[in-house]
């Protein structure tokens, strides 16, 4: 197996401790000829879904890679670890749910791989961080061509634990959407896209009612921020497919308080 060039790791280890640092040397120390991309390390800590909504957002914008993720409560329990073969790329991480949006994003789960194979992890695994001593050994042999089948046995894709699909559901004049995630600006991305937009008629340049907690207000549907005023509300398609809550010059989230999980609907009409 010819390896890969490149690493990617995302994580929850936010950027106070030394965490990122110990993952990135320990892949140097194994697979010095592999560079490292990190997509970030600011989940925040145990957020396996948001953890899932960005690989699946970012990872088909990488090049072919080893793509180690650890957004990982159940770190140190009986929970596997896991090497999954997708398109041109191996994903490392927890069997928690974290992996598969990005894995189908990337054309499917081929193969997976549970990590069990002492020669590909280091020599002592703490029961807290196996961050550094099972994902970013496995990533860095991967990188050096080590085949994946060696890294322990091969698991059923059908046994692989998914998350609890998001509230997406769409009526002849309403949408009812679970809010996926919270990006730095504040846009609020939404478990729907332009197909739920056209299935309910709502083009851009019409106006919608978005309900939220016990608010509603009419929203134009857009194709960019500049289409509004500043401070107002927009619906919009971002760049990574999802429908969005956003406001121009501002914090969606903060105006709304709109937070992952939250459901939001839209109405065709203002009197709904």
């Amino acid at each position: 197996m010819a390896g890969f060039g490149w690493i990617s790791l995302c994580t929850d280890y936010g950027y106070a401790d030394g965490f990122v640092a110990t993952c990135h040397g320990v892949i140097a120390r194994i697979a010095p000829q592999a560079r490292v991309l990190d997509v970030t390390h600011a989940i925040t800590p145990g957020d396996v879904r948001r953890g899932s909504v960005m690989l699946a957002d970012t990872l088909p914008w990488l090049p072919p890679a080893v793509h180690v993720a650890v957004v990982d409560p159940g770190v140190g329990t009986a929970r596997r670890g896991l090497a999954l073969v997708s398109g041109n790329a191996m994903l490392i991480g927890p069997d928690n749910g974290l992996l598969i949006p990005a894995a189908e994003a990337l054309g499917g789960v081929v193969a997976a791989y549970e990590l069990v194979t002492p020669a590909y992890r280091l020599p002592v695994v703490s029961a807290t961080f196996h961050g550094r001593d099972v994902f970013a050994p496995a990533a860095a042999h991967l990188a050096h061509g080590v085949p994946p089948d060696a890294l322990g046995p091969a698991v059923d894709p059908a046994s692989l634990v998914t998350l609890p699909a998001p509230v997406c559901l769409v009526d002849d004049d309403r949408i009812r959407a679970e809010v996926l995630a919270v990006d730095h600006f504040g846009n609020v991305a939404l478990a729907a896209g332009a197909a739920e937009l056209a299935r309910v008629g709502l083009p851009a340049g019409t106006s919608a009612t978005l309900r939220w907690s016990a608010r509603a207000q009419q929203v134009l549907v857009g194709t960019t921020f500049a289409d509004v005023a500043q401070g107002d509300l927009i619906l919009l398609i971002d760049s990574a497919g999802h429908l969005a809550v956003a406001r121009r010059a501002g914090s969606a989230a903060h105006y709304t308080g709109l937070q992952p999980g939250a459901v939001v609907e839209l109405f065709t009409s203002p009197d709904r």
